[in-house]
């Protein structure tokens, strides 16, 4: 059995072969299955790793161009279009096996909008995998490694675990971070501040 038929497989076997009725609000609902799905194939085949990097990839390309982020999210592009323009990023990438198999299959089943948060499923099974914690770190602009590194240094002393940075840029954030480490967010970002002023003005109003 090749990788391709036993990553479908994979996913047949639970369940999740054909479409899923969801929305923005459900991405971690659509997005566990396949990750999961993917994370025991590559466990499997002693490819965890190399799958991580491939999907780190993706991941970072999704991230830093805009016209990707929103090819992704697009409604109005057909699934056809969609996997042809997926099948040329994966050869021009070099991905191959299951990374390859993985991202053609998102792209038939027309869930390309939840790809990002598959990613981030994945990685978070890996780092369990590894005994780390992962943390979902948001902030306006880019960190440095410096600054990457220091936070890590800081969150670990904070919770006691080795922890793993995901990281993503959001241009609306205003200033401070948005940190969450599995169901506990800790953010000092300005905007949530100011939403929480603006709730606590209303109901004094």
């Amino acid at each position: 059995m090749g990788p391709q038929s036993g990553f479908h497989g994979g996913l047949r076997d639970r369940g999740f072969e054909g479409p899923l009725s969801a929305n923005n609000s459900v991405l971690s609902h659509i997005a566990r299955p396949y990750a999961s799905a993917l994370f025991d194939l590559a466990g499997e085949a002693g490819e965890l790793a190399d799958v991580e990097a491939g999907l780190d990839q993706v991941a970072q390309l999704a991230g830093t161009s805009d016209d990707f982020a929103s090819f992704l999210r697009s409604p109005v592009i057909s699934a056809d279009d969609k996997s042809a323009t997926i099948a040329a990023i994966i050869k021009k990438a070099g991905a191959i096996g299951l990374v390859a198999n993985f991202l053609s299959l998102v792209a038939r089943n027309r869930r390309l909008f939840a790809l990002v948060t598959m990613i981030g499923e994945f990685k978070r099974l890996a780092a369990g995998a590894r005994g780390e914690m992962r943390a979902e770190i948001t902030s306006a602009t880019p960190l440095s490694a410096a600054h990457k590194k220091g936070l890590a240094v800081a969150l670990k002393k904070k919770l006691g675990n080795s922890i793993a940075l995901d990281t993503r840029v959001d241009p609306t954030l205003i200033g401070g971070l948005q940190v969450k480490v599995g169901s506990q967010m800790i953010d000092t970002s300005l905007r949530t501040k100011l939403t929480a002023m603006k709730m606590a003005m209303k109901e004094v109003g």
